[in-house]
């Protein structure tokens, strides 16, 4: 192959691969937004130290990837510095992604206590002033699991406001655990019929299954996309320095070839030079002659 069609492959490899890199690294940043400051997540609202630093490490590996990503756009005009500090940042860059999913692996366990933590903390305060977003996400997470309290309804038992009413059995719940709940707007609890009249309006059919399967389910799935997509970085990053070592040595190559025609084209210019010269002094040695010549015929006659 010849180098300038190797360099020229080389290069829409490392293009391509520095484009898919940039990507999948704003996603990763994407992520570290999601979880610091998506009021609408449930992991916003963890009181969890594990969570902000994996939170805040994802997103500085995203923004480290944008300055990565320019670096490695700029280097691949073939700038063979820039070649070199593409590779080192490359390199340190992949402890980033490992450090952020070994973080989770390591404190999954103790991520899902402080979730189970955080709900039963939002069901003892459902309904109560000052928090529509807590009350908003838990309902969220029993309308679209189908599912009522963290283990089940009886776990509604221990709210500060079905407390007041003295109740033996979970008949009061929020309108999102039924099938069909009141249209009554003016509250967010239903309650099984028959209802007395003192009751908040009526449901139907309240699901009997707590949500505690779907927040691991939930919680899994996050999991498993964020180290996805770390092994993915770690894997593109694997394929960019082995890229760009292979790029930097073809524009050695290049440079090397360069430097030899030019010393070639020297050398050539100056035999050429010689040559003149020489040709030059023979033409002045043979007019001398033949003024010579001419000289002693003028002298004979």
């Amino acid at each position: 192959m010849k180098l300038e069609v190797k360099l020229q492959l080389l290069r829409f490899c490392l293009f391509t691969f520095n484009s898919v890199f940039l990507v999948l690294g704003l996603s990763v940043g994407g992520c570290g937004v999601w979880i610091l400051f998506d009021g609408r997540s449930l992991l916003t609202i963890l009181q969890s130290e594990d969570m902000r630093t994996m939170g805040a490490g994802l997103l500085f590996i995203g923004g480290a990837v944008l300055l990565v990503g320019v670096v490695g756009f700029l280097a691949a005009g073939g700038n063979r510095f820039l070649l070199l500090t593409y590779v080192g940042l490359l390199v340190v860059l992949v402890l980033g992604p490992l450090f952020v999913t070994l973080l989770l692996i390591i404190n999954r366990e103790k991520v899902e206590r402080t979730l189970d933590r955080t709900v039963d903390d939002i069901i003892v305060r459902y309904g109560g002033r000052g928090l529509p977003r807590l009350d908003g996400l838990m309902d969220n997470i029993q309308k679209q699991g189908r599912c009522c309290g963290r283990m089940g309804p009886s776990d509604w038992l221990k709210n500060s406001y079905i407390q007041s009413l003295n109740l033996t059995n979970p008949r009061v719940l929020p309108c999102s655990c039924f099938s069909s709940p009141s249209l009554d707007s003016s509250s967010v609890w239903c309650s099984d019929p028959p209802n007395n009249g003192t009751l908040p309006g009526p449901g139907n059919v309240s699901h009997d299954q707590g949500c505690n399967q779907q927040l691991r389910d939930w919680l899994e799935e996050n999991t498993l996309t964020i180290v996805g997509m770390g092994f993915g970085l770690v894997l593109i990053q694997v394929v960019q320095v082995i890229i760009t070592i292979y790029l930097y040595r073809a524009f050695g190559k290049k440079a090397a070839l360069k430097r030899t025609r030019s010393l070639t084209g020297s050398d050539h210019a100056h035999q050429d030079h010689a040559h003149q010269d020489h040709t030059h002094q023979d033409h002045a040695l043979e007019n001398d002659l033949t003024g010579h010549v001419f000289d002693d015929a003028r002298t004979l006659a």
